[in-house]
């Protein structure tokens, strides 16, 4: 490597280079277009999106798909802004980003310039941590620090913003140093003592639940929970972020509790003596009013985060490291104690038995999500990375697909990001081009960044995308049905306006429809024999259907809604 006379954009790359990145995603501008010209002759994949939150939500997919940084990269102005979207998303779901903007030159920072914005401060609270770079030589090291501080301790997004005339400017290569970030010390090994108490505990206990979210996924940890789970017949609850964090195909999987979560996963945590909190927050979706949440429980509640423990619910025991040290540790010292659950076991499965996931898909009635799920996930034999839009969908798909990999369930969780889709699809497939990638998404959300169908189509992504069409926002007009007397205000789209199988073709895709049951097998082998371009399904569904079981917001999760019929007693 040439260590003389390198420009800023020059040191970007090439410290893009060294710290082992191989694709990135962005879209060009002014401020930045330094930057491009030598990625023009470097090894480093950029793919060119359409729309910089499209980008960012690439970044997101392909982080989410393989446990590694993501790197989107933007200009000034409005592709920074353009961004917030996708930063404060990866933020909530705590997915490793590192964001590259251009800005413009220092000596015009502060005089409203073209395509200035303040990206520092607009990206401050959407960002784990962020930079702006004012000399060249400090870029290598600046853009190790920001790696090391979105991959460790929780991930997140880290910003970095240039300015042009930095990227413009003349320097030399200098290898960065070591990582000495005073106040940034993020804690692995848990405190031996809580380990001790957390045991305590669980010995005691008569019925445990493990309540398992992403930060299992995020430490890999998902074989050290399926030893602790299965040794000691502790059954398993999977929050929506944590969805093959531990295989559904175990008898010990509950699934996804909360408000959309099924009648057993739910109720076994308000029955619980012990809670045992894995990598989760306690989110609102989970615990609905926490008054009312795990009233009877006591709770060990181990995060990376020390911020997130007793932030909803007060712990017995707080346990702060990394997921993996933490399950390591509990499997240490409970040995070869045998837990006296089987009761409990007896009640969990009564209830599995009693309350299962239903649905009616009649051979000449519209088609069910549902269903079409469950027919997909037949033909894919369980080998799909699976991406989900926002809504109702996400819901189905969470309830009825059976996970049995992590990593294989991307989707926002935090931040509920309608337009997630599509562009995180393309960051999977980017990642692992052989491997079956589906974007499982709805009519509305996929509507917000169905130009990024076009970036998969001119890059050669040939992902999957099913574009479930019932004419509506269907989360809303749910709420609407439920909660304002049918008012279905500002919430219809209709069936046919796009036309999806012609606005696929127009974007380079192949464009197929499915709209009765009879037609599902045939369509949907048809997608997965083309192999050569991107498919799109458009699958139209009932426009009446709801989801269910249903925790109205800030109700408890003792009143479950189990059907429509439920909603008399409203």
């Amino acid at each position: 490597m040439n260590k003389e006379n390198l420009s800023g954009a020059e040191l970007v790359v090439r410290s893009l280079e060294y710290l082992n990145i191989s694709t990135v995603f962005g879209v060009p501008g002014g401020a930045i277009l330094p930057a491009y010209d030598p990625l023009y002759d470097s090894p480093v994949r950029h793919v060119l999106a359409r729309h910089e939150q499209g980008a960012g939500h690439m970044a997101e997919g392909y982080a989410q798909a393989t446990g590694e940084i993501g790197v989107v990269i933007a200009t000034s102005g409005p592709g920074a802004t353009n961004l917030i979207t996708s930063l404060a998303n990866a933020l909530m779901d705590s997915t490793p980003l590192l964001a590259i903007t251009g800005q413009v030159a220092t000596t015009s920072i502060g005089n409203d310039a073209f395509q200035e914005a303040y990206t520092v401060g607009l990206s401050m609270a959407a960002t784990k941590h962020n930079y702006l770079v004012t000399k060249a030589s400090e870029i290598p090291q600046v853009l190790k620090e920001a790696k090391y501080i979105a991959t460790t301790g929780r991930p997140g997004p880290v910003l970095v913003d240039i300015p042009k005339d930095v990227l413009n400017e003349v320097s030399k290569w200098v290898e960065p140093g070591p990582i000495n970030l005073p106040g940034y010390k993020p804690t692995l090994e848990p405190n031996p003592k809580m380990i001790q108490q957390a045991v305590e505990l669980i010995k005691k206990s008569k019925k445990p639940i493990l309540y398992i979210g992403g930060g299992v996924i995020h430490a890999r940890a998902h074989k050290e929970i399926f030893e602790l789970s299965t040794k000691y017949n502790i059954p398993v609850v999977t929050t929506l972020m944590g969805r093959g964090g531990f295989p559904d195909g175990n008898s010990l999987c509950l699934g996804m509790p909360g408000m959309h979560g099924n009648y057993t996963s739910t109720t076994s945590i308000q029955q619980s003596d012990l809670l045992i909190a894995i990598g989760v927050r306690f989110d609102d979706r989970v615990t609905a009013n926490p008054d009312y949440f795990a009233q009877n429980a006591k709770v060990i509640h181990a995060d990376i985060d020390p911020a997130e423990i007793g932030k909803v619910r007060e712990a017995e025991v707080p346990i702060v490291g990394d997921a993996k040290s933490v399950v390591i540790g509990l499997i240490e010292m409970l040995g070869e104690t045998v837990l006296d659950v089987n009761d409990w076991l007896e009640v969990i499965s009564k209830m599995k038995n009693d309350f299962p996931l239903t649905y009616t898909q009649k051979d000449d009635g519209p088609l069910k999500v549902p269903f079409v799920l469950e027919e997909i996930q037949k033909l894919t034999k369980d080998e799909a990375i699976v991406v989900s839009g926002v809504g109702q969908h996400q819901m189905w798909i969470s309830q009825h697909w059976k996970f049995e990999k992590p990593n294989t369930w991307l989707n926002s969780g935090g931040l509920g990001t309608m337009g997630y889709a599509l562009p995180a699809a393309i960051g999977a497939k980017a990642a692992y081009p052989d491997r079956l990638v589906l974007a499982l998404d709805g009519d509305g959300c996929f509507q917000m960044t169905c130009q990024e169908l076009i970036t998969a189509s001119t890059e050669n992504i040939p992902l999957k995308i099913v574009v479930f069409n019932n004419g509506n926002h269907g989360m809303v007009r749910q709420w609407q049905k439920i909660f304002y007397n049918n008012r279905f205000s500002a919430s219809e789209l209709t069936h046919h306006t796009p036309d999806y199988v012609k606005l696929a073709e127009s974007m380079g895709a192949v464009g197929l429809r499915v709209s009765q049951k009879s037609e599902v097998k045939n369509v949907f082998e048809q997608m997965l024999e083309i192999n050569d371009k991107p498919v799109l399904v458009d699958c139209v569904v009932d426009p009446e259907d709801m989801v269910f079981p249903m925790v109205p917001s800030g109700g408890s999760n003792d009143k479950i809604l189990l059907s429509e019929k439920d909603l008399e007693n409203l």
